[in-house]
Formats: C-alpha cells, sequence, structure tokens
C-alpha cells in the first residue's frame, strides 16, 4: 500500500517546522516533500554578511526568551553567542541615540521624555497593559484604528498641557510643532514593528491579542539562518525540492490521490495532503488573479479573512560608512523631522527619509549602520538605486548634524557636518514575487478571528471520505503570535499534529 504524500509548500519557518515534525515523529510513515519557489530555504529569514558583519535581511530578532520556541533552539544549538564575526546588535541594546529635530537642533531629555513616556503609555494600554488615568480616560471614546487612539492621546495631552511657555533657541520649531514631530519618530518606528504602512489601518480592539513573551528581545550570534539549518538537518537529501515555482494548487479531485500541485516549468506532482506556507502577500494575489492560485477556488470564509487582514512592507537598509570618519564619531540618531508638506522643511531631504526614525551602527562602533522603513517608504526605497539612497541618507545626516542654521528653510551645510557612506545593502520583500511583502497584522475591518479561519483546513466537511487536503501554515496563520518566526514555527507544528493525529501517531 502506497504511503500517504505529504506536499509542504514554502521552506520558510512553518515549513521546516512541519517537515522536521512530520519526519521525526511519523517512524517513516509519509512520503514527504518541501517545494520552494527560490534558490535557499529560510523564507523570510535570510542571513547575509556585509563588510564582514553577519546581518539579518529579514527575522533580526527572537522576540521574548521565556517561551520561545526559536530561543530553545538557538540555545540546544549554541547559535546565541558562537559566532565567528562581528553581527548585528551583538552589543545588545546601544548606547542612548542623539535626537536630532531637523535644523541640526539635538534635543535634551527635557523635550523627548514626557512624550516617550506619553506614546509608551498609550501602546501599554492599547495592548491590554496598565496606563495613566488620563490615557484610561481618553479611551472612552470608540476607537477603530490604533492611529486614531494615539492621536486622541496626544491631543488629551495637550489639552492638560495648556498655558505653558513658549518655546525657545529651537529656530522656527514652535513646542507643538516639535512635540507632534517627536510623537510621529514613535509612530514611525512602531509601523516598522507592525508593517502597518498607516497606523490607521491598523485596528485597535485586536491591538490586546497580541502576545509577547517575557525576557529580553535578542539576535542570534550565528544567524538566524541557523535555526533554519537546524531544522532541514534532519530531512533526507531529496525532501527539499528548490527552485520549483507553484502555479495552481488543484484539489478535491475525484483521484487517488486528491490534490494536484502544477509548476511553472509544467511538471507536477499528485498528494493526499498539502500544507500551504506561502505568505499572505501570496494568498492575497492568488485570491486576486484572473488564473487563480486555487481549483477550485478557496471558499468564500477563507478569501474573505484572507482579503480583510493586513499585510505590509519593512525593509532594512544598511550602509557603509565612508572612511573619512571614524564610526564613533556618528552616533546613534533618532530623528525628528517637520512633516513632508511643511514649509519649514529642508528641501534636499526626500519624503522617504521623513518616515524613518532611526539610523543606527549595528553594534557599537561599527562602520555599517542600518535605518528600518515601512509602508510606501519601503517600497520606495527599492525602486531607488544604491547611490540616489546614499545621496539622500549623506544629505539628511549632514544636515542633521550640522550646527543650527539661521534659517530651517536653508539647503545649504556650511555650518558643519559632513558625512557620507559609500554602499547600501537593502532588503526588497514588497517586490519579491515569493513574498509581496513582510508580515501580518490585524487591519481596520478584520478581527483577531480571521487569523483561525486563515488555519482552517479544506474541505471543512469533518465526514469527507478525503479530509485535510489543504492546510495552512505560517505567521498569518497564528492568532496570537503572528507577525514573528515563533508563530510561523508554533503553526507549522499545528498542522504537522493535525496530520499526525489524523493517522493515530503515538505521541504527537
Amino acid at each position: 500500500m502506497a504511503k500517504p504524500r505529504i506536499v509542504i509548500i514554502g521552506a520558510g519557518m512553518a515549513g521546516l517546522a512541519a517537515a522536521n515534525k512530520l519526519y521525526t515523529s511519523s517512524n517513516d510513515l509519509f512520503e514527504l516533500f518541501v517545494v520552494e519557489g527560490g534558490t535557499r530555504i529560510g523564507g523570510r529569514i535570510n542571513t547575509s554578511e556585509f563588510y564582514g558583519d553577519r546581518v539579518e535581511m529579514g527575522a533580526t530578532w527572537i522576540h521574548g526568551i521565556k517561551g520561545s520556541p526559536v530561543h530553545q533552539i538557538a540555545q540546544q544549538i549554541n547559535a546565541l553567542q558562537g559566532s565567528d564575526k562581528p553581527w548585528e546588535c551583538m552589543d545588545g541594546l546601544l548606547d542612548e541615540p542623539k535626537t536630532i529635530a531637523e535644523g541640526g537642533f539635538e534635543l535634551n531629555g527635557s523635550m523627548i521624555e514626557p512624550i516617550s513616556t506619553l506614546f509608551k503609555n498609550l501602546m501599554d494600554f492599547a495592548q491590554g497593559n496598565e496606563a495613566s488615568k488620563w490615557c484610561s480616560m481618553s479611551c472612552r471614546l470608540r476607537n477603530k484604528s490604533v492611529g486614531s487612539f494615539l492621536r486622541k492621546g496626544l491631543d488629551v495631552y495637550w489639552d492638560s498641557s495648556k498655558d505653558r511657555e513658549e518655546l525657545k533657541g529651537y529656530g522656527k520649531w514652535s513646542r507643538e510643532l516639535l512635540e507632534e514631530a517627536i510623537f510621529a519618530m514613535y509612530e514611525n518606528t512602531q509601523r516598522t514593528y507592525t508593517s502597518a504602512g498607516d497606523l490607521f489601518s491598523l485596528d485597535y480592539e485586536a491591538e490586546s491579542e497580541y502576545r509577547m513573551f517575557p525576557g529580553e528581545e535578542i539576535n542570534i550570534g550565528n544567524g538566524y539562518s541557523s535555526i533554519i539549518e537546524y531544522l532541514a538537518s534532519v530531512l533526507p537529501r531529496d525532501v527539499i525540492q528548490l527552485d520549483r515555482k507553484v502555479a495552481k494548487i488543484e484539489w478535491d479531485r475525484c483521484d487517488s490521490r486528491p490534490v494536484k500541485i502544477h509548476f511553472l516549468d509544467g511538471s507536477f506532482v499528485v498528494a493526499d495532503h498539502v500544507i500551504v506556507t506561502v505568505s499572505l502577500g501570496v494568498l492575497k494575489a492568488g485570491i486576486c488573479n484572473a488564473s487563480g492560485l486555487f481549483s477550485p477556488p478557496l471558499p468564500s470564509f477563507k478569501t474573505d479573512a484572507i482579503s480583510r487582514l493586513g499585510y505590509g512592507v519593512v525593509n532594512k537598509l544598511f550602509l557603509r560608512l565612508n572612511g573619512n570618519r571614524k564610526p564613533e564619531e556618528l552616533p546613534s540618531l533618532q530623528m525628528v523631522f517637520h512633516r513632508s508638506d511643511s514649509e519649514l522643511r529642508h528641501k534636499k531631504i526626500p519624503w522617504w527619509m521623513r518616515r524613518t526614525a532611526t539610523l543606527s551602527p549595528i553594534y557599537n562602533n561599527a562602520s555599517v549602520f542600518l535605518s528600518w522603513f515601512a509602508g510606501k517608504e519601503a517600497l520606495e526605497l527599492e525602486r531607488l538605486s544604491n547611490e540616489e539612497i546614499i545621496n539622500a541618507v549623506t544629505t539628511t545626516v549632514s544636515s542633521l548634524l550640522s550646527k543650527p542654521h539661521n534659517e530651517i528653510m536653508s539647503d545649504s551645510n556650511s555650518n558643519g557636518f559632513e558625512v557620507s557612506f559609500v554602499d547600501v545593502l537593502k532588503s526588497k520583500w514588497g517586490s519579491d514575487p515569493l513574498f509581496l511583502g513582510s508580515y501580518s497584522y490585524v487591519a481596520v475591518g478584520s478581527s483577531g478571528a480571521d487569523f483561525d479561519t486563515m488555519a482552517e483546513p479544506l474541505p471543512t466537511d469533518v465526514y469527507h471520505h478525503r479530509p485535510l487536503q489543504i492546510l495552512f501554515a505560517g505567521e498569518a496563520t497564528h492568532r496570537t503570535h503572528y507577525s514573528t518566526t515563533h508563530g510561523a514555527y508554533f503553526s507549522g507544528i499545528r498542522e504537522a499534529n493535525r496530520l499526525l493525529q489524523h493517522y493515530h501517531c503515538v505521541g504527537v
């Protein structure tokens, strides 16, 4: 009798976690394949190298070490500190950054801390933690989005802080303009955490469902890809097939094996079960295309959830500092900008730079610096040439670190600090057809229940004579740990266990 054949689409964290579990727990019960459209394993985990430093193009952090399966694996394989070269964030938290407002004005703690505390309290409240009394009052109004909630909180802060003396010594910055710009800096950081290009599209009610593991957030010295390589290492060599791009998935066929996967090269494979681990972006594109990724099309309850959930783009930009400056001369920066439509703005700082919050060395005294981008500016970053990026960042940083101008609108940099960069490495998750973005979020109009819907296998009839034909895994199928590698891991284990239980495997 033929073994049940399981095909896993995607060799990222979810796919390889499922493959690892199925192979190690089934006593060779299954015929198992992992088909990957790219030329490498790892998916949105991609450790790279830039001028001798180990950097992460995708997943970067272990988000909390207590209870995280990623941390447990990293400990088990001695990957946390065992690096043979410097790595991104190896110092943990860097020295306190300098916060510079456009025009060259360094901001002290008395300007930053009230807004920093305000923003933290608001996000704590939105995420279900304690917050100050005035924050509780501001939240009695109905909020649809995190963005609207945050701005209501800022308005309440201003209402409670009237009659303060006007700001002096900051050029044409008024107190309110500067506080709003500092607040926007923290909003821009939050956008990279969530992948929501606009926080007004991020659902407020669902924010408190998201769960973090306790403990510190750390990086993996040997690279995040070491986790992927460990999961894949137990699999026989012929299980993982690279450069196998899926064109269509036929299911519920009247055949001994009900699923047929067609590849772009014209080949196909039939299977009893398929675990689909492609990104939410690929699923969104797959249900919109005229031809469709699935035949017959997915049921409406599934496509509605796919359509409602949010899926954004976050990109990382690494820059190599020119040798005319020692790395220690360029501090870690928090950048406070005028709005893109402000008449007070420096005209040569492009709009997409105004929506990033930080530029920092990847470790203390490193010559490689990192900035994060989300939403439209992340997509713009993918489109720009390296030369255009270098010119823009050089102009921005040199302007910020120059002595304050007499006129903020001045486009000159005659007052000072010249800095330049010589090379760029950037991620391109938005334009990569295998991902079409970075990670999921709960958009306004969707809910955490949509993640549960994403995870439901097909067909839905539990009495179907050929059940569990299509199973779904990936970060966008986990209700409380979406957007994370550990959420993807948990989802892969969940679907592997679903099949193991179906075949009455012991001890799953």
